[in-house]
This record gives structure tokens, C-alpha cells and sequence, in this order.
């Protein structure tokens, strides 16, 4: 038979004439031959195994389900089915044969009787025309070709494409005022206020950064930061935290017209994937009954506590991470290094990030091992539901393992670390970190721009890489000459047309059900980084825009020149994900709202403008109304209550000292300025919020879900298989 016709390859390794492996291989075949499936074999240093199907599986699959593969109108007119929806067929039956012993094809690759599973990379026009027009670097530029890649790797695949093209189009409208912010920040860099006043305090003396010998230092050092917050730190940054809200809700909307469209397109707007699983079910065996929904209140509660203790775990890391940085500042303000010293707090946060990623890549592995025993523990009935319940678990997992840290610096950082005489410490011995008395802006802009930077190089190289890596590794192993081998009353297997094309894609590199899961998780969790810090980083959305043109070229040649083909899955959307997304959009709103309230200081600076400064007390029209807003947002501390243990430096530049808080003097007690700025941050919060919210709830009404035109298809549609069958009932006139 011609190459074209094989739907699934089996590799086994040679087994030993009459051992137990060779028996299940020979009864697995057996069973598939019993089928009517066509089986063709070639030996090499492996053993391959064509398996075709009957026709008839087919003819039955079109007349149970009418769809896109079949919209006949009677079952007597079966036709050919494309090589996608074969394929999908073929992987269910393969996956779900038993043998006499109920042992199914998982279970027998496990135990070493077969190693491997996967369907062809056939020499057809359509997969020439994907590696001449989307596989290419020179098309990054060039709308995808979405019909025919759902035409080679189903609808799952194509859906994928879709939205990740989609998203990356919209992230232009996010990224132009991205770029826009951060640039009227860079053209104010020297012209903020807030700036101009710590730059100028010379004469003001900050305490000590740590408790041994560390100097006091002058406000006025910290200049060149001070100005670099502030390119983040304005007024456009709360625009742009709103807009993106917004942008959020309208990407989603506009994301659910276009797939209507497409699955309209495609005959799959009304599609039941439940419907097609019994289907396939009745095709393998009729005699099989459909397993039955279960569900146990203990086994839920069981996974929620374990759920709930890797949770924790997580969190754990993130508090690990904090007592590095902790520690690593200690270290760095006692060098001998004056670089070292002034820098300590910068230095900490940017390895700290570091090793953010790192852990983000060694839990990454854990996290997939955690949600699997997870799902396992839970039982689900078909796979769809063991792929929503495993998306959910290992996304919230990586969810708490990419942002805990995130969390900690936008909005704990400075808030917990008590006050000079009276400081919070880790283990009774080292102080937790301070922020600048510009704000912690800046901290949380390097640790998102570090990770969002490995992230999107490092990872994506590697990607890349190591399938390019493994697969030449592939061909350098299969270069040599190997055996021929052959079964009496066999065709000579160097003539073999198949045997090239089988070897050839038995070299590429596995896939599995993960392959175009860890694609999905890639963006979303990218998009979390788009969305939930975007008031820190607005340059966010232009690196993921970069990332996403090469992402998306990139993916398309790992699937057509480095990976074996992957199984075809019918959708019609992209499943558990919307929620997933519409979830991180409701947390960009809370994210960026605190971010705003706590962790900048535009709400203390506009409570200064109106209650304190000049231009509150006076009308002062010539006079930034922000002046004296340094001095104001700092605290005095005298000497003599340091903690005994401290270790001051012998030169005291005076008698009082400044540090970054709201507290009197005398006591050391918040002042009513403090409760005013906390009163101001949680009103700014709950307004911010619900404006947010409500106007997202306005764009999702305002842009429906359908579009009109693909509502009155599936009318028209509804209206004459009605007709149809009325016609076939209605008493015919004599």
C-alpha cells in the first residue's frame, strides 16, 4: 500500500521470539486485525507497524454524527473523511482497544511491549503550502493560514493559532500607549518635583540600612533613582491602568465574535464534543456501556486540602525568596565596596528576580507532577474534563509560583518592616527591606522586567533548541547503516516506500497531550504579566507583542520540522482557558487598583497637593504644589533609640535622622497624615475598582459574544432542517 494510507505507526523494540512482551504485542495486533484494521510491518533496529483502518469506521463515525466532516443527507451517502478527522478516529480506537486481558495500548507502552505511538507527516499539498508560507521567518509579518492549519492538525491546534494571533494583534493597541507612557515618563525625567527635592537634600541624613557600622547616608545620593521612578511612577500610569482594564475585557470580547465566526465556519457552532466521545465509544465497541459521572465529597475535600498545602508550599518559596533578598542586603551594606554599598538594595532585587526565575523553571516540573496526581486522585470521566481539571490546578500552581514574589514586593515591601528602634526582623537578626523614599515602584518594575526578559529569551531559545538539538541527535544516531532484517515472505525493506517516510518521522521529537498545553499555559501566564502588574511595567505589553511574532513562527516550526505530528483534536473554542482569562482580566483590576493605592505614591503625593502643600494651605499659583513633599513624607528619629545592639559609625552627622514613614517624633505613632493617605489609598481603591469594573461589564454588553450575522446562520440553519422534517411528515397531497 502507499504511504499516504497509513494512519498510525506502532514502534516496538525486537523482543525475544516467545516472551511475554512479544505475546501481548502479538494479541494487541491480533485484537486490531480482528477489527478490520490493515497492518503492515518493517524491522530495522525497531520494529515499525503501519495500522490503517476500514473504511466501514469511518462510514460509521459520518452517519452517527453530522458535521463538518459530513453534512449528508442520508446515510447511504458516505463519503471520504479528511486525514485529520482519520487520525483523531484512529488515536481514540488504538487508545481505547483492550486486549483479552483488558490491557489497553497505554498500559502496554508503559511496559516497554510497544514505545511509541504517533501519526504521519505525509508529502501532501497542504503541508508543503504550511512550511512555504507559515513556517518561515520571512511570513512573521503575514496573517496565518488558520483554514489549513486546522485542514493538517485539527481544530484544537487551529483555534490555538487563532487566539494567540489575535491576542498578538490587539497587543499593538495595548503596546503604542504602553510605549507612550513610558516615553512621557523618560520626558520628565528631570523635571519632577519630587525628584528635584531629593536631588537637592544634601543636608538631609537617612538612617542606617543595616545595624552593623552601616553609614548613615544623604538623601540627595539616591538622585538617579529617585528620577528612574518617577518614568513609571505619574499620572499617565493611572490612565494606562485603566485603559488596559478595559483592554482586557475588549480583547476577550472581540476574541469570542471571531472564534463564532471561525466554528461557524468550520460547521461546529452547535458541535457536542460529549456526543461525538459515545459515538467513537459505539464505533469500537458496541457492546460497551458509557461510563457514568461520579463524584465523591471526600475525594473533593481531599484534593482541596492537598490542593491547599501545595499552595502553601509555594508561598513558602516566596517567603524564601524574601529572606534572600533580606539577607543579600545585609551582606552587600557591609562591604568593603562603596558600589556594593550604595547599591545593596538594587543589587538584591535584581538577583533576587534571578533566582525568582530559576525557582519559576525547577517548580515549573513539580507543580506538572502535583496537578497530575491531583487529577488522577479525582477520576474524571472523559478526557476533555481531565484536561480542563488539570489546566486549572497546574495553572493556579504556576499562578502562585510566578506572582507570590511579585505580590510580596508590590505590596508588603516597606509596609512590614516596622521602624527604626522597633524594626521587624527574620530570625531575631536581620531587618526586613526598606523601600526608597521614592516609593517601591522601581523594585517591582526590575523584578517583572528581569523574570518577563529571562522568560521571553532564555525560555524561548531553549524551546527552540533543545527539539533542534534532540532531532539532529536523531539523525546523527540513525546515519549508520542498519540491519535489514526480514520476515519470511517479505517484500526486500530497502525498496520499501514506506520505510524512509516512517524512519524519518520516527526520528522527530515526541509529542504528547502536553505539547500544546505547555503552549497555551506559556501566553497565559504571559498575559498575566501583560495585564495584572501592567501600572508598574507598561512596557509589558510591547515585549510580549515582540515575543509573541517570533512565538508564533517559532511554534509553527517546532510543529512541522522538529516534532512528530501531533493528534488532531476536534474544539470548538479553547476550552477551560476563556475562564482562566476572563479570571486574570477580574485580577488586572484588583492588581492594578493596589498597585496604584499601595505600592505608588500617587495617592500620598495628590493627598500633599490638597491638604499640605502651598497650594492646599494658599492659593499659590506660581509654585508646584508638590513641593516640600519629600520632607513632609519623612519622619524624624533621634539617635539615642537605636536598638542597644546596633552599631552606629563613629562619625554621627548629627543628632536626628530621617527615615521613610508618617510618625511623630515623640512616640514614634502614626500621624493623622498617615490615616489620611490610608483613608485616601482605600477610597482611590474601591472607586478605582468598581469603575473599572462596571465599565468592563458595559464593554461586554456593549460587544456581543455572537455577531448578528453568525446568530442568523444558525437560525436559517435550525429553520430548514426543521422545514425538512416537517416535509418528511406532513401527509403528502393526493
Amino acid at each position: 500500500q502507499d504511504e499516504r494510507n497509513w494512519d498510525f505507526i506502532l514502534v516496538s523494540d525486537i523482543h525475544e521470539v516467545g516472551s511475554e512482551k512479544e505475546i501481548k504485542r502479538k494479541k494487541f495486533l491480533g485484537v486490531l486485525k480482528k477489527k478490520g484494521f490493515f497492518i503492515k510491518k518493517i524491522e530495522d533496529e525497531k520494529i515499525f507497524y503501519g495500522v490503517r483502518a476500514p473504511e466501514q469506521i469511518f462510514q460509521q463515525y459520518q452517519c452517527l454524527l453530522r458535521n463538518s466532516d459530513s453534512r449528508l443527507p442520508k446515510p447511504s451517502d458516505c463519503q471520504d473523511v479528511p486525514v485529520a478527522t482519520r487520525i483523531r478516529i484512529v488515536n481514540f480506537i488504538l487508545l481505547t482497544t483492550e486486549t483479552p486481558e483488558r490491557e489497553k495500548l497505554r498500559s502496554l507502552m508503559k511496559e516497554k511491549v510497544f514505545e511509541t505511538m504517533f501519526p504521519l507527516h505525509k508529502n501532501e499539498e497542504i503541508r508543503e503550502f504550511l512550511e512555504e508560507h507559515w513556517a518561515r521567518w520571512s511570513e512573521i509579518f503575514s496573517e496565518q493560514p488558520i483554514q489549513k492549519i486546522r485542514r493538517y492538525f485539527g481544530e484544537k491546534v487551529a483555534l490555538y493559532f487563532a487566539w494567540l494571533g489575535w491576542y498578538t494583534f490587539l497587543l499593538v493597541f495595548a503596546a503604542v500607549p504602553g510605549v507612550l507612557v513610558f516615553g512621557a515618563g523618560i520626558a520628565v525625567f528631570s523635571s519632577s518635583q519630587v525628584s528635584k527635592e531629593i536631588c537637592e537634600a544634601t543636608d538631609t541624613y537617612m538612617c542606617p540600612l543595616c545595624d552593623q557600622r552601616c553609614p548613615f547616608w544623604r538623601l540627595s545620593d539616591t538622585c538617579t533613582y529617585a528620577k528612574v521612578t518617577h518614568i513609571f511612577d505619574n499620572e499617565g500610569t493611572v490612565l494606562f491602568a485603566m485603559f488596559m482594564a478595559i483592554w482586557a475585557t475588549v480583547f476577550l470580547e472581540l476574541w469570542k465574535r471571531w472564534r463564532a465566526r471561525v466554528v461557524t465556519s468550520w460547521d461546529l457552532y452547535g458541535w457536542d464534543e460529549e456526543e461525538e466521545e459515545l459515538a467513537m465509544e459505539l464505533i469500537n465497541d458496541p457492546q460497551r456501556k458509557p461510563e457514568q459521572y461520579q463524584h465523591s465529597y471526600l475525594r473533593s475535600t481531599i484534593i482541596m486540602l492537598l490542593a491547599l498545602l501545595m499552595i502553601a508550599v509555594l508561598i513558602g518559596i516566596a517567603h524564601a525568596l524574601v529572606i534572600y533578598r533580606v539577607v543579600a542586603t545585609a551582606f552587600l551594606t557591609q562591604s568593603t565596596s562603596r558600589f556594593l554599598q550604595e547599591q545593596a538594595n538594587t543589587l538584591a532585587v535584581m538577583t533576587g528576580a534571578v533566582l525568582h526565575y530559576l525557582t519559576i523553571i525547577t517548580m515549573t516540573k513539580v507543580n506538572r507532577q502535583v496537578a497530575k496526581f491531583l487529577c488522577k486522585l479525582e477520576k474524571p470521566r472523559t478526557f476533555s474534563q481531565h484536561e480542563n481539571s488539570f489546566t486549572v490546578k497546574f495553572f493556579t500552581f504556576q499562578f502562585f509560583t510566578n506572582f507570590s514574589s511579585l505580590i510580596y514586593v508590590a505590596f508588603f515591601l516597606g509596609r512590614i518592616n516596622g521602624h527604626p528602634g522597633h524594626y521587624v526582623r527574620v530570625a531575631g537578626k536581620w531587618r526586613l527591606e526598606e523601600c526608597h523614599p521614592s516609593g517601591c515602584i522601581t523594585d517591582l518594575f526590575i523584578q517583572m522586567a528581569i523574570i518577563m526578559l529571562l522568560k521571553q529569551t532564555i525560555s524561548s531559545i531553549m524551546e527552540y533548541l533543545v527539539p533542534w538539538v534532540r532531532s539532529k541527535w536523531q539523525l546523527h544516531k540513525w546515519q549508520c547503516p542498519r540491519r535489514t532484517g526480514m520476515v519470511l515472505g517479505e517484500e526486500d525493506e530497502d525498496e520499501d516506500p514506506c520505510k524512509r517516510q516512517w524512519l524519518s518521522n520516527y526520528k522527530l521529537n515526541e509529542v504528547n497531550m502536553f505539547s500544546l498545553f505547555d503552549e497555551f499555559l506559556e501566553m497565559v501566564i504571559q498575559y498575566s504579566f501583560t495585564t495584572i502588574f501592567v501600572a508598574a511595567f507598561p512596557l509589558a505589553p510591547l515585549l510580549a507583542l515582540l515575543n509573541n511574532l517570533v512565538e508564533i513562527r517559532l511554534d509553527a516550526k517546532k510543529m512541522m520540522e522538529l516534532r512528530r505530528r501531533m493528534v488532531p483534536r476536534k474544539a470548538k473554542d479553547i476550552g477551560i482557558w476563556l475562564q482562566v482569562l476572563e479570571a486574570i482580566g477580574t485580577l488586572a483590576v484588583i492588581g492594578n487598583g493596589l498597585v496604584i493605592a499601595i505600592t505608588s505614591d500617587f495617592i500620598p503625593i495628590q493627598v500633599y497637593k490638597y491638604l499640605y502643600s502651598p497650594c492646599g494651605k494658599e492659593n499659590h499659583t506660581g509654585v508646584d504644589c508638590s513641593t516640600g513633599y519629600i520632607n513632609h513624607s519623612l519622619s524624624t528619629f533621634r539617635i539615642q533609640d537605636f536598638e542597644p545592639h546596633t552599631q552606629l559609625p563613629a562619625a554621627l552627622p548629627g543628632l536626628c535622622h530621617r527615615y521613610r514613614d508618617y510618625r511623630n517624633a515623640d512616640d514614634y505613632s502614626y500621624t493623622a497624615q498617615f490615616w489620611h493617605i490610608f483613608a485616601a489609598r482605600l477610597a482611590f481603591l474601591i472607586l478605582f475598582e468598581h469603575v473599572a469594573l462596571c465599565v468592563k461589564l458595559i464593554a461586554a454588553w456593549y460587544v456581543p459574544d455572537v455577531p448578528r450575522r453568525v446568530k442568523n446562520q444558525v437560525l436559517q440553519r435550525k429553520h430548514e432542517d426543521l422545514h425538512e422534517k416537517l416535509r418528511w411528515v406532513m401527509p403528502r397531497e393526493v
